[in-house]
């Protein structure tokens, strides 16, 4: 049983990550490039405004004190092969664990699998996983404004447990009080609401980029989890089968 979690898992893992990659290079990764661009240019325009502040009311000021140095960035992949290698990679470990959460649940069902099957699961963990946490706190670009993130984070996490538990309520309770106990649960962060930045400051990329952008991430979510879950299911199923059967 175990091996055949696993293997299932780590399987479908690939080929979906293989997959989700090649389609993020068409969709959001040219919108996370255009959000770069602005913002580096913001950031190169806000120390030389800094600056230029700064010399106007200390006009006996020393050059060094005026630049402000934050000392070297943090590491980052450089665009091109690099950054797509290390996508990749991030996109396969991440598919393989959606995967070994759909097909545990497999097991804590007894169901054998199938790719009709796996679909649904797949569809209900983009629901809990991306639907309910957007509604909230959309996907953002790059130099987007926002909240504090340990706040946002909590948020995110609640939204996801939340949903992942008012969904398996509903499917799986027995009782008409179970069911609506999920319902609640899908709306609790929801109407406790998501943080959000005060003052209305817009962020650096343009409002339409980072729109697309969270419409186009949340489309991909969806596919990316259709394909997890019917791969997950449909290796499931193949490899629980006896040798020398068919499908």
């Amino acid at each position: 049983m175990i091996r055949r979690l696993f293997l299932s898992a780590l399987v479908a893992g690939l080929l979906a990550g293989l997959t989700v990659s090649a389609l993020q290079a068409v969709t959001t990764v040219p919108l996370i490039l255009q959000a770069e661009s602005f913002e580096a240019a913001g950031e190169a325009a806000a120390p030389q405004a800094h600056t230029a502040g700064a010399t106007a009311a200390h006009d006996h000021g020393s050059h060094s004190h005026g630049s402000h140095s934050h000392g070297a960035d943090a590491w980052a992949p450089a665009d091109g092969i690099e950054r797509t290698v290390y996508t990749t990679i991030v996109n396969i470990v991440g598919a393989t664990g959606f995967a070994l959460l759909l097909t545990a649940g497999f097991v804590l069902r007894g169901e054998q699998g199938g790719g009709r099957r796996g679909l649904l699961w797949g569809l209900a963990g983009f629901a809990a996983m991306t639907l309910s946490p957007a509604l909230g706190l959309p996907p953002e670009v790059p130099g987007s404004v926002a909240a504090d993130l340990a706040s946002r984070q909590l948020w995110w996490i609640s939204a996801v447990v939340t949903a992942a538990a008012g969904l398996w309520l509903l499917a799986f309770g027995r009782s008409t009080l179970l069911k609506v106990a999920g319902v609640a649960l899908l709306a609790l962060p929801h109407v406790v609401g998501a943080p959000h930045p005060h003052g209305g400051e817009a962020g650096l990329a343009p409002p339409e980029l980072a729109a697309r952008f969270a419409a186009t991430s949340i489309v991909v979510s969806a596919v990316t989890w259709a394909l997890i879950g019917w791969l997950s299911g449909t290796f499931y199923q193949r490899f629980g089968q006896p040798r020398g059967t068919t499908a």
